[in-house]
């Protein structure tokens, strides 16, 4: 079974073509049916317990209109693969902010190392000290391993998205449109060197076509995927800000590049400054705030030594609230030396974080 065919995915589609239907009305959908294959099944009478009117007339329509098999194989055709919120393969940052999307489309492969990723966005009109300091940051980072994030755009999310290819790593782009239509069209070429280095992502149906509206919300994905974002050159009213405000809602780190203070080109970065951003002069700046040198070192660990059977108990008992040994060894039914190795194997795998008193973390 392919990636696409997995968990149902077919009615996450589905229901992701009604309108009316978002990520909060879905859920109560999976709580109230089950899963969605019911849902999607389930008669106008037992929908109205859950979804309005309004909502319910939806549905039906778009059930009635709409084959989930034939799109299902229009998808798979166009090399598109579908992940699902709560699915294997979805994101694990992505899944963690408020109201992630339920249904992302998928045009290449995303990989578990990029987990360890930063966007890099700014400014369409980018001068030539942004297009100086963004690629060699957006270089310097994918050299080091960490995959970069951006959106196409002309400008400085193209600079980072072709400093990353040049420099030998992995790049994703997040659209504002469906991952079976490129936009800017000049960055056709582009976007097909990132499909095989990386991926092209949006939660947009694959062949949507450009909207005003869908690049702002775009944003909240693609600070989503990341650790952190970095905004290299930004006006006062730009498009990356908006980035930087999802950042912040998602508790994920702002970095901003300083800049001339007579330009316009930076004023919105030297405003963000102000307010307590933090100042980046290069890619160790980023590396060392997100202390990103140690996260590779445990990615090491943990491919030199596999996460065992019984550290998977062990971890599906902790939480990102510290717990006591005590009360991990009597959960887990285990002598308290023996967690206690597991724990500080765990630790240097970075799966657990110790914080201090033998209390300990799931990271």
């Amino acid at each position: 079974m392919s990636a696409t065919r997995a968990d149902g995915a077919k009615f996450w589609v589905g229901f992701h073509r009604v309108p009316y239907v978002g990520p909060s009305r879905i859920r109560r959908l999976i709580e109230r049916f089950g899963d969605l294959e019911r849902a999607w099944d389930a008669p106008p009478g037992e929908l109205r317990t859950v979804l309005d009117e309004r909502a319910v007339e939806s549905l039906v329509k778009t059930r009635r209109a709409l084959s989930l098999d034939d799109e299902m194989d229009k998808i798979e055709r166009a090399g598109v693969t579908v992940l699902t919120h709560g699915g294997e393969g979805y994101p694990r940052l992505l899944a963690e902010i408020p109201a992630p999307p339920p249904v992302l489309y998928v045009k290449g492969e995303l990989l578990p190392e990029d987990g360890l990723a930063i966007a890099v966005v700014g400014t369409r009109r980018l001068t030539s000290y942004g297009r100086e300091v963004g690629g060699r940051l957006a270089g310097e980072l994918a050299a080091a391993g960490v995959t970069i994030v951006s959106g196409l755009a002309r400008g400085i999310d193209a600079v980072a998205h072709q400093a990353a290819l040049r420099a030998g790593g992995r790049t994703i782009a997040v659209l504002g449109c469906g991952v079976n239509v490129v936009y800017p069209p000049e960055h056709r070429n582009l976007a097909g060197q990132i499909v095989e280095n990386g991926a092209l992502v949006s939660d947009y149906p694959p062949d949507r076509k450009p909207d005003a509206p869908n690049f702002p919300a775009r944003n909240r994905i693609i600070s989503g995927l990341s650790l952190g974002v970095v905004v290299v050159e930004a006006p006062a009213k730009s498009g990356a800000l908006i980035t930087v405000d999802f950042a912040a809602d998602q508790g994920r780190d702002v970095f901003v590049v300083p800049g001339n203070v007579l330009s316009s080109a930076s004023a919105g970065c030297n405003r963000l400054l102000r307010d307590g951003a933090r100042p980046v002069r290069d890619a160790d700046d980023v590396l060392e705030d997100l202390n990103l040198g140690r996260r590779q070192e445990q990615q090491a660990v943990q491919q030199a030594l596999p996460i065992a059977e019984e550290e998977r108990r062990l971890l599906a008992l902790l939480t990102a609230d510290p717990q006591h040994i005590d009360e991990l060894a009597a959960a887990a039914n285990q002598p308290i030396s023996q967690v206690g190795a597991l724990l500080l194997t765990m630790e240097l795998k970075g799966l657990v974080r110790n914080a201090g008193a033998q209390h300990y973390a799931r990271v």
